[in-house]
Protein backbone atom coordinates (compact mmCIF):
# COMPACT_ATOMS: atom_id res chain seq x y z
CA UNK A 1 0.00 0.00 0.00
CA UNK A 2 1.66 3.44 -0.79
CA UNK A 3 1.87 5.76 1.66
CA UNK A 4 -0.16 9.18 2.04
CA UNK A 5 2.03 12.05 1.14
CA UNK A 6 1.16 15.63 0.80
CA UNK A 7 3.66 18.13 -1.19
CA UNK A 8 4.41 21.66 -0.73
CA UNK A 9 4.89 23.44 -3.81
CA UNK A 10 8.98 23.48 -3.74
CA UNK A 11 9.25 20.24 -4.24
CA UNK A 12 7.27 20.06 -6.93
CA UNK A 13 8.11 23.01 -8.92
CA UNK A 14 12.18 21.44 -8.24
CA UNK A 15 11.69 18.13 -9.93
CA UNK A 16 9.28 19.80 -12.47
CA UNK A 17 12.29 22.12 -13.71
CA UNK A 18 14.42 18.55 -14.17
CA UNK A 19 11.54 16.94 -15.79
CA UNK A 20 11.80 14.37 -13.31
CA UNK A 21 8.15 15.22 -11.73
CA UNK A 22 6.82 11.88 -12.62
CA UNK A 23 8.91 10.02 -9.66
CA UNK A 24 6.55 11.55 -7.39
CA UNK A 25 4.11 9.10 -8.94
CA UNK A 26 6.34 6.20 -9.46
CA UNK A 27 7.38 6.82 -5.65
CA UNK A 28 3.86 7.53 -3.64
CA UNK A 29 1.12 6.48 -6.56
CA UNK A 30 -1.03 9.55 -5.61
CA UNK A 31 0.67 13.18 -4.14
CA UNK A 32 -1.50 15.33 -2.43
CA UNK A 33 -1.70 18.73 -2.62
CA UNK A 34 -3.48 22.19 -0.43
CA UNK A 35 -5.41 24.43 -2.55
CA UNK A 36 -3.15 26.74 -1.44
CA UNK A 37 -0.02 25.11 -3.21
CA UNK A 38 -1.66 24.27 -6.37
CA UNK A 39 -2.86 28.22 -6.71
CA UNK A 40 0.68 28.90 -6.12
CA UNK A 41 2.43 26.25 -8.67
CA UNK A 42 -0.18 26.44 -11.48
CA UNK A 43 -2.41 29.57 -11.22
CA UNK A 44 -0.85 32.48 -9.44
CA UNK A 45 1.89 32.16 -11.68
CA UNK A 46 1.65 30.19 -14.53
CA UNK A 47 4.80 30.48 -15.77
CA UNK A 48 6.87 28.65 -12.60
CA UNK A 49 8.36 25.32 -13.77
CA UNK A 50 5.52 22.50 -12.99
CA UNK A 51 2.23 24.70 -13.31
CA UNK A 52 1.32 22.77 -16.58
CA UNK A 53 2.79 19.37 -15.41
CA UNK A 54 0.72 20.03 -12.00
CA UNK A 55 -2.15 21.06 -13.92
CA UNK A 56 -2.93 18.33 -15.99
CA UNK A 57 -1.39 15.28 -13.14
CA UNK A 58 -4.40 13.08 -12.90
CA UNK A 59 -2.60 11.71 -9.80
CA UNK A 60 -2.48 15.13 -8.10
CA UNK A 61 -5.23 15.22 -5.81
CA UNK A 62 -6.30 18.95 -4.56
CA UNK A 63 -7.59 19.46 -1.13
CA UNK A 64 -8.96 22.30 1.05
CA UNK A 65 -8.03 22.64 4.23
CA UNK A 66 -11.08 22.27 7.16
CA UNK A 67 -8.91 23.52 9.93
CA UNK A 68 -8.53 27.21 9.11
CA UNK A 69 -7.61 28.32 12.02
CA UNK A 70 -4.25 25.79 12.65
CA UNK A 71 -3.46 27.33 8.75
CA UNK A 72 -3.82 31.12 10.46
CA UNK A 73 -1.35 30.61 13.33
CA UNK A 74 1.33 28.76 11.29
CA UNK A 75 1.15 31.82 8.49
CA UNK A 76 2.46 33.79 11.87
CA UNK A 77 6.05 31.82 11.20
CA UNK A 78 5.78 30.24 7.48
CA UNK A 79 4.19 31.16 4.05
CA UNK A 80 0.36 30.14 3.18
CA UNK A 81 1.20 27.36 1.05
CA UNK A 82 3.37 26.01 3.59
CA UNK A 83 1.05 26.37 6.77
CA UNK A 84 -1.81 24.61 4.76
CA UNK A 85 0.72 21.59 3.32
CA UNK A 86 1.72 21.24 7.27
CA UNK A 87 -1.99 21.74 7.99
CA UNK A 88 -3.19 19.35 5.56
CA UNK A 89 -0.65 16.16 6.61
CA UNK A 90 -1.76 16.96 10.10
CA UNK A 91 -5.48 17.01 9.16
CA UNK A 92 -5.75 13.61 6.87
CA UNK A 93 -2.68 11.90 8.89
CA UNK A 94 -0.42 11.79 6.32
CA UNK A 95 2.23 9.55 6.31
CA UNK A 96 5.15 12.02 4.56
CA UNK A 97 5.30 15.61 4.33
CA UNK A 98 7.65 16.84 1.34
CA UNK A 99 9.05 20.31 2.07
CA UNK A 100 12.01 22.28 1.86
CA UNK A 101 11.75 25.54 3.61
CA UNK A 102 13.85 25.41 7.02
CA UNK A 103 11.23 26.93 9.00
CA UNK A 104 8.49 25.10 7.21
CA UNK A 105 10.25 21.94 8.18
CA UNK A 106 10.56 23.25 12.20
CA UNK A 107 7.06 23.55 12.04
CA UNK A 108 6.06 20.46 10.45
CA UNK A 109 9.13 18.22 13.30
CA UNK A 110 6.93 20.38 16.12
CA UNK A 111 3.69 18.70 14.90
CA UNK A 112 4.90 15.39 15.04
CA UNK A 113 5.52 15.00 11.19
CA UNK A 114 7.59 12.69 8.86
CA UNK A 115 9.16 14.44 6.49
CA UNK A 116 11.29 14.46 3.32
CA UNK A 117 11.98 16.84 1.21
CA UNK A 118 13.19 17.47 -3.09
CA UNK A 119 16.31 15.55 -2.27
CA UNK A 120 15.07 12.94 -0.42
CA UNK A 121 12.57 12.18 -3.15
CA UNK A 122 15.23 11.76 -5.12
CA UNK A 123 17.27 9.51 -3.03
CA UNK A 124 14.38 7.09 -2.50
CA UNK A 125 13.84 6.78 -6.39
CA UNK A 126 17.93 6.17 -7.40
CA UNK A 127 18.49 4.13 -4.06
CA UNK A 128 20.09 1.72 -5.79
CA UNK A 129 21.53 4.25 -8.74
CA UNK A 130 24.23 6.31 -7.52
CA UNK A 131 25.24 8.06 -10.73
CA UNK A 132 21.74 8.28 -11.94
CA UNK A 133 21.02 10.20 -8.10
CA UNK A 134 24.24 12.00 -8.81
CA UNK A 135 22.97 13.19 -12.40
CA UNK A 136 19.26 14.19 -10.99
CA UNK A 137 21.15 16.24 -8.10
CA UNK A 138 23.32 18.14 -10.02
CA UNK A 139 20.77 19.08 -12.75
CA UNK A 140 18.42 20.41 -9.24
CA UNK A 141 21.20 22.51 -8.29
CA UNK A 142 22.49 24.00 -11.66
CA UNK A 143 18.84 24.98 -12.01
CA UNK A 144 18.59 26.91 -9.03
CA UNK A 145 17.92 24.43 -6.41
CA UNK A 146 19.62 26.04 -2.96
CA UNK A 147 22.15 23.52 -1.54
CA UNK A 148 25.04 24.13 0.33
CA UNK A 149 28.04 22.79 -0.95
CA UNK A 150 28.77 20.60 2.60
CA UNK A 151 25.63 19.91 2.28
CA UNK A 152 25.48 18.20 -0.68
CA UNK A 153 28.62 16.22 -0.25
CA UNK A 154 27.42 14.82 2.67
CA UNK A 155 23.89 13.75 0.50
CA UNK A 156 26.50 12.66 -1.74
CA UNK A 157 28.16 9.94 0.89
CA UNK A 158 24.55 9.21 1.79
CA UNK A 159 24.02 7.83 -1.74
CA UNK A 160 27.03 6.00 -2.23
CA UNK A 161 26.21 4.21 0.99
CA UNK A 162 22.67 3.42 -0.20
CA UNK A 163 23.52 2.14 -3.52
CA UNK A 164 25.96 0.04 -1.91
CA UNK A 165 23.42 -1.45 0.47
CA UNK A 166 24.94 -0.36 4.22
CA UNK A 167 22.61 -1.63 6.57
CA UNK A 168 22.97 1.43 8.61
CA UNK A 169 21.90 4.06 6.56
CA UNK A 170 18.09 4.86 6.40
Amino acid sequence: MKPVVVANSTPLIGLSRIRRLHILKELFGTVVVPAAVFREVSVARGDLPGGQEVRGADWIEVREVRGRTVVEILELSVDSGEAEAIALAKEIGADLLLIDDRRGRSAAKGVGLALSGTVGALLRYYRKDEKGFRDALGELVANGFRLGRDEQEKILQLAGRRAAGSPECP
